[in-house]
């Protein structure tokens, strides 16, 4: 039975104190079957030691104690192999990073749940090409009356299959072609972009200048809502205010698609109500995703829609992952 971290603090017995006993070896999480879906390729990082205030006992919720966490990422490092390209692979510094936030965030009291709440943060840290991750999280000298060198938990968890989605970014004030970049930048998990268009707006107040136009494709294991929460922080690094409906702005990130889901709250309806209607969407969707969009696009809605360009291969680039809000889960 898993017992909290901390658990068991009262006065250390009197009398001579053992000679500790040698170190045993770390914990290795493993596979939990030959048959499974990952393949046997895998990143091992070991010994990462950060300071973190989880435990059961009061003091453990301000007082920092020393943790150390063992990583394995299972993944198809096949490709990285014959590319020598880190793209794709996971980068080994964003999963320590990943750990980090988890570690160093929010008090937890139980070992379990942190070692829960770092295999989901280094499974988004990963990105698509992860499929499992072990974690061994392991809290130096707890607070026991024992000569424990160590108290840890081992967990393996399986990633699930990446959701394919579509976000739409919009651009008419400032430096457009910069607004747009630094919007793709902010989202977690592209693997495409189209090419960008221009238009006139549609709807609002009159006078504005025209649309700068894209949609991005994302293969992501992220929920609807922390993707619309990672397009909010886009539009607020873009320092998008929101004034009038349909008003010019610096950037514009909505949700059109995600998988085959749909999606009907307050915050957010998938797919996007008016995507259907509006050719400087269905445009560049039609680029990375044509039979999504076959049939849709008529004449009708392509008038005033050009291809204004592209944007830097650099954007389409592995965004941050985002730890912190894994962090928070």
């Amino acid at each position: 039975m898993a017992e909290p971290a901390g658990y068991g603090a009262s006065p250390p017995p009197t009398g001579p104190t053992p000679a500790p006993a040698a170190p045993l070896p770390a914990p290795t999480p493993r596979l939990p079957a030959p048959d499974a879906p990952c393949p046997p390729d895998r990143i091992e990082l070991r010994g990462l030691r950060l300071l973190g205030t989880h435990g059961a006992l009061p003091a453990e919720e301000t007082v920092a104690q020393p943790f150390e966490v063992d990583l394995e990422v299972f993944a198809d490092l096949s490709r990285a192999g014959r590319s020598d390209q880190l793209a794709h692979t996971a980068d080994y510094g964003a999963l320590c990073e990943a750990v980090r936030t988890v570690i160093e965030g929010p008090h937890v009291a139980l070992l379990e749940r942190l070692a829960e709440k770092v295999a989901r943060a280094v499974m988004l840290a990963g990105g698509p090409v992860v499929c499992g991750v072990g974690v061994a999280v392991r809290k130096l000298r707890p607070p026991v009356p024992f000569q424990l060198l160590s108290a840890g938990v081992s967990v393996y968890r399986s990633a699930p299959a990446p959701t394919r989605a579509f976000v739409a970014l919009g651009s008419n004030l400032g430096d457009r072609w910069a607004n747009l970049c630094q919007g793709v930048a902010g989202l977690p998990d592209v693997v495409a972009i189209s090419p960008v268009y221009e238009t006139e707006p549609v709807g609002g107040p009159a006078g504005q200048d025209r649309y700068l136009n894209m949609v991005a494709e994302l293969m992501t294991r992220r929920s609807p809502s922390e993707l619309l929460a990672a397009a909010h922080r886009a539009e607020a690094a873009a320092l998008r205010q929101r004034g009038e409906r349909w008003g010019p702005r610096t950037l514009d990130v909505d949700i059109l698609l995600y998988g085959e889901e749909k999606i009907a709250t307050p915050e957010l309806l998938v797919p996007h109500p008016r995507m259907w209607e509006r050719g400087f969407v269905l445009a560049p969707l039609a680029d990375l995703a044509p039979e999504l969009v076959a049939g849709k696009l008529g004449a009708e809605l392509l008038q005033g829609v050009r291809i204004a360009g592209t944007l830097p291969r650099a954007a389409a680039a592995p965004a941050s992952t985002g730890a912190g809000e894994a962090a928070a889960t």
